[in-house]
């Protein structure tokens, strides 16, 4: 009986230490992938190729980081609302060009698109830390234009731009009018459980019941769960249910969380929306609501809207 037990306990430890040495040596690569298999670190195009109208921006992080972005223009004047786009966490921007192309028409906006540390021509690498910082002096960049209007800008983050965004909207009430959520996580610490299942026993975020004694470890633990909580400003969830990645559950979570305090939280879930195609799979539903959602948060101004007309005109 000793020795059953004796090769149980073993066993268990066998798995702690193994969990321990995939956190240590594989985690940053399960949380950024800059560069997808098969593919370059570089853009594949630039919105150019779409007909999109665009500046190329160099930005410095507090910490010196040398950053890469592209503000994309509805046209010259646009004084509408402007997106501070935060990416998922695998490739580059110019992925989401096609997305981004999209967005400019149905909603009329400015798109500001911003490369981490270490995506696409930015330099460094990686880190929670340092991608906080990033997002930062992004959005102090779109804060000091005189081309757009400062009052309407709205954050809108995917996946791991969600965590990003929620930070940077929590930490910016005065500068960040309302921000969108789409197919994020609860926290690092709860998706470990769900890339790698016996962690959940070892890991967790707020929410979880277990001991989370290698909660140490998780060197990018993007808590969202305890940001969106602290966010004053309009909140919008949106939510594939076909999510192969990132459990929707997250996502009602996290809604569940914001709601508690913020009475200007609305969530919207998609059927047939997987992690990636969302805004596809909800068709003009998607657009639209992310559209009402601007309508009433971010308001695009009399002289703007006639703007656009003229220029829809010609």
């Amino acid at each position: 009986m000793v020795s059953y037990v004796n090769i149980l306990l073993y066993g268990v430890g066998g798995l702690v230490v193994a969990g321990m040495a995939l956190l240590v040596a594989f985690q940053e690569k399960l949380v950024y992938v800059p560069v997808l298999p098969g593919l370059t670190k570089s853009y594949a195009i630039n919105p150019s190729r779409l007909r999109l109208t665009y500046e190329d921006i160099w930005l410095r992080s507090s910490d010196g980081v040398r950053l890469h972005a592209w503000f994309i223009k509805l046209f010259p004047d646009c004084r509408g609302p402007t997106i501070l786009f935060f990416q998922e966490n695998a490739g580059n921007i110019a992925h989401r060009l096609e997305m981004v192309r999209i967005m400019l028409q149905q909603l009329h906006c400015n798109v500001f698109m911003l490369s981490y540390r270490g995506y696409g021509a930015s330099d460094g690498y990686p880190s929670q830390h340092g991608i906080i910082k990033d997002a930062q002096a992004a959005l102090d960049h779109l804060s000091q234009r005189s081309d757009i209007d400062t009052s309407r800008i709205v954050v809108f983050g995917r996946s791991l731009g969600g965590a990003v965004g929620s930070v940077l909207t929590k930490n910016n009430p005065d500068k960040v009018a309302a921000l969108i959520l789409e197919n994020t996580f609860t926290s690092i610490l709860d998706m470990a459980g769900v890339l790698l299942p016996f962690l959940k026993w070892f890991i967790g975020g707020s929410s979880s019941k277990g001991p989370k004694v290698l909660n140490f470890l998780v060197r990018s633990p993007w808590s969202t769960i305890d940001v969106v909580g602290q966010i004053k400003q309009p909140i919008l969830f949106l939510s594939g249910l076909q999510d192969e990645m990132v459990p929707p559950s997250h996502m009602q979570m996290l809604y569940a969380k914001a709601a508690a305090r913020n009475n200007q939280c609305l969530f919207v879930d998609f059927p047939t929306g997987m992690h990636m195609d969302t805004w596809m799979a909800g068709g003009d539903h998607y657009w639209r609501t992310i559209q009402q959602f601007l309508e009433q948060h971010a308001p695009v101004q009399k002289e703007d809207t006639q703007n656009a007309n003229d220029i829809g005109a010609r």
